[in-house]
C-alpha cells in the first residue's frame, strides 16, 4: 500500500466512524445553535445591538463547537491501540495526522460553516455581509482543527484532558477569532474585508505547513511518555 492509499483508508474509516456515530457529528452543530441562540436571550432583543455583536457570536459559538469535538479526535484510536499501530506503519505520522485532521474538519467544522448564514439572518446581519462570513469561516475553521489537533495530541494519554486542551488551544486561537470577526465587522460595515481572507490564508498556510508536524511529534511525545 503507498502512502497516498494509506492516508485515504484512514480518512475514509474516520469518516465511515463519524456517520455511524450520528451523536457525535449531531452534538457540535446543537451546541452551536444553542451557544448562539442563548446570546439574543442575555443581551436583549434590540436589532442594533444583535447587528452589532453577532459576528462576534458565529465565531465564538463556531470556535466552541469545534472545540467541543476536538477532545475524541485521537482519543478512541488511542484506547483501542489503533493509533499506536498508525504510528509504527509505513506512513508518515504527519500525513496520518493530517488525514484526521481534515476527517474533523469535514464533519465539523464544514457543516458549522454551512449552518452560519442561518444564525447570521437570525442576528439581523445584511444579505451583503453573507459571503464575509461563510468566506471567513471556511478559511478559519480548518486552522482551528488543526490547532485543536496539537493540543489533542498532547492530552490524548490524559483521562481528563478535554480542561488542559481548552486552556492550551483557546490562547492560540484568539488570532484567528481576532480577525474572523474583523472581517464580518468589516463587511456588515460596507467597508473592505478581502484583507482579513488574506490574513486567514496566510494563517491557513502557515497553519498546513508546520501544524502536522507539530501534531505527530505531540502524538509521540504523548505516546511515547
Amino acid at each position: 500500500m503507498s502512502v497516498s492509499q494509506g492516508v485515504m483508508v484512514v480518512l475514509r474509516r474516520d469518516l465511515h466512524l463519524a456517520f455511524r456515530n450520528r451523536g457525535d457529528l449531531i452534538n457540535p452543530l446543537i451546541f452551536f445553535m444553542l451557544v448562539a441562540t442563548l446570546f439574543p436571550l442575555g443581551v436583549g432583543p434590540d436589532p442594533d445591538t444583535l447587528l452589532v455583536m453577532g459576528g462576534g457570536v458565529i465565531w465564538v459559538s463556531a470556535l466552541l463547537a469545534n472545540l467541543l469535538a476536538m477532545d475524541s479526535l485521537f482519543r478512541s484510536d488511542f484506547e483501542d491501540g489503533s493509533l499506536e499501530q498508525l504510528m509504527l506503519g509505513p506512513q508518515p505520522l504527519w500525513m496520518i495526522a493530517m488525514a484526521k485532521v481534515i476527517s474533523h474538519w469535514l464533519v465539523t467544522g464544514l457543516p458549522l460553516t454551512l449552518l452560519s448564514p442561518v444564525l447570521a439572518i437570525m442576528f439581523g446581519l445584511p444579505v451583503t455581509a453573507l459571503p464575509a462570513i461563510v468566506a471567513t469561516l471556511l478559511l478559519g475553521t480548518p486552522l482551528l482543527s488543526l490547532i485543536g489537533a496539537i493540543g489533542a495530541g498532547l492530552t490524548v494519554g490524559l483521562r481528563k484532558g478535554g480542561i488542559l486542551l481548552s486552556l492550551l488551544t483557546l490562547p492560540l486561537y484568539i488570532p484567528v477569532l481576532i480577525i474572523g470577526t474583523g472581517g464580518i465587522d468589516a463587511a456588515v460595515s460596507e467597508m473592505v474585508w478581502s484583507g482579513h481572507l488574506m490574513w486567514q490564508g496566510v494563517l491557513l498556510v502557515l497553519g498546513v505547513t508546520f501544524a502536522p508536524l507539530a501534531i505527530s511529534a505531540s502524538l509521540r511525545v504523548s505516546i511515547s511518555g
